[in-house]
């Protein structure tokens, strides 16, 4: 079994921000929005945590009119590209850049009508921390929306995922999907981190061969 190894909270050097945004998403980022979709947004107010390049927002604001997004992330070099993919798919009146910390948000209670992640969780060394704090600002009946990557069992399940899905990209992108591997939570993890927030462990379930996703309403 693989030990949990962490990495950089931050991906704050220009290198490595422009080399995650030349990585192809495009499949990931629809699937994720497209599942997000199927659940419902039960309001137009949504908060995504951890939005690197924002790709995620452009996504959700070309397949979904009604929403006005929070695009939150704690890396400034992630955000400058953030900004410039919100100004190439004209997005800015519906998309509003912000840097903070996922773990002590400035928001208010109750906020959003939905908060969403994709891949945050993997960067913190104590998930529950932002876990909490997702919860304090969704409003009741809010949604709770994460994915994340899944940790590998063993060193031969991590090489081939990082043959599969990165094997024609540069060698820093595959040694950061790598080195993302090795410090996701595995699934029981992940349970274990939602039920210390007050949610049931099977509301995160394995949804792909590398991913978790967590779903969950707040009362």
């Amino acid at each position: 079994m693989l030990n949990r190894e962490l990495e950089p909270e931050v991906m704050d050097t220009t290198e490595e921000a422009t080399d995650y945004d030349a990585m192809n998403h495009d499949e990931v980022n629809r699937k994720f929005v497209a599942d997000l979709l199927e659940i419902g947004l039960p309001g137009s107010d949504v908060l995504d945590l951890g939005t690197g390049t924002a790709l995620i927002p452009v996504e959700l604001c070309r397949q979904f009119e009604d929403c006005r997004i929070m695009a939150s992330d704690l890396s400034a070099n992630m955000l400058d590209l953030a900004r410039y993919n919100i100004e190439v798919h004209g997005m800015i009146e519906r998309i509003q850049l912000d840097q903070a910390d996922a773990k002590e948000m400035p928001y208010a209670d109750d906020m959003f009508h939905a908060v969403i992640s994709n891949s945050i969780i993997h960067h913190i060394p104590d998930p529950v921390v932002v876990l909490r704090e997702a919860v304090r600002v969704t409003g009741p009946g809010g949604l709770l929306f994460f994915r994340d990557l899944m940790r590998p069992a063993d060193l031969q399940e991590l090489d081939a995922l990082v043959q599969t899905y990165v094997g024609d990209e540069n060698e820093h992108q595959q040694s950061m999907f790598r080195d993302s591997l090795k410090a996701a939570l595995n699934l029981d993890e992940m349970r274990a981190a939602v039920e210390q927030v007050g949610f049931e462990p099977d509301t995160v379930q394995a949804t792909s061969d590398r991913h978790w996703t967590w779903i969950a309403h707040c009362e």
